[in-house]
């Protein structure tokens, strides 16, 4: 069997609606794993697309989690080796400015939801020695960002209990890695896009010169999902065209 095949493994992917999540969701199905699609609507369009290029029966999920505990019970009813977090919210204030509202919201979903789906991950998969956690984090988990608080707060969040997982879980054969994106071309960064300046700042920043594409991270995640990572273990990969390295 090669090492990035997934091949009887079970993965679930939150926020597979659109964009990066559902750029994973197609890419784990591809390299043969049987993926649930989660999202807060339903995730039909990915599982489309998914059996576009698998004989596997993907299916979908909802999962709001407006409600951090939303997926406590996911993991008992069924064994599944793949757990990719990459459900999250932003909103957008000055400093001063920012409500305890938003900054509830995003924590909630972002950082508070993450943990606990990990959390009954884990507690499903511990006994069996065997699992992978891959994590969605963000430029803003190394960087600070403005107008976005919460967002960066919880990034930094992700990063850091990606290391804490992995330090408590790798003796007992779970994977806990979890990837940062750069400017990736998604509905999320149509905007920036289409503003020629602020695109033009942002690829002369980037080495590779180009905005990321989905496909980008969802290899990535590909990559952490299969056997060719066991020994990868805590590491937040900046997947970014070299934007970290300016």
């Amino acid at each position: 069997m090669s090492a990035f095949s997934l091949a009887g493994r079970t993965a679930l992917v939150t926020g597979a609606n659109t964009g990066i999540g559902q750029a994973i969701a197609v890419a784990l199905a591809q390299a043969g794993a049987e993926v649930i699609a989660s999202g807060r609507r339903d995730c039909d369009q990915t599982v489309a697309l998914m059996g576009q290029v698998s004989d596997k029966a993907g299916r979908s999920l909802t999962l709001d989690f407006a409600d951090p505990m939303a997926a406590r019970d996911v993991f008992a009813d069924q064994p599944i080796d793949i757990l990719v977090n990459n459900a999250g919210i932003i909103r957008r204030d000055d400093a001063v400015d920012f409500t305890e509202g938003d900054w509830d919201a995003v924590m909630d979903v972002n950082a508070k939801a993450l943990f606990f789906t990990c959390q009954a991950f884990a507690r499903a998969a511990l006994p069996r020695g065997r699992g992978k956690i891959i994590n969605i984090a963000s430029l803003l988990s190394f960087q600070g960002g403005i107008r976005v608080p919460s967002y960066t707060a919880s990034k930094h969040g992700v990063a850091g209990l990606t290391k804490l997982m992995a330090n408590e879980w790798a003796g007992r054969g779970l994977n806990v890695n979890a990837i940062a994106p750069g400017y990736i071309e998604t509905a999320n960064t149509e905007a920036l896009r289409a503003d020629p300046d602020r695109s033009r700042a942002i690829l002369e920043r980037i080495p590779a010169g180009r905005w990321g594409r989905p496909e980008d991270i969802a290899q990535t995640a590909v990559f952490l999902a299969a056997p060719a990572s066991d020994y990868v273990n805590g590491a937040i990969l900046n997947v970014d065209g070299g934007w970290l390295a300016r």
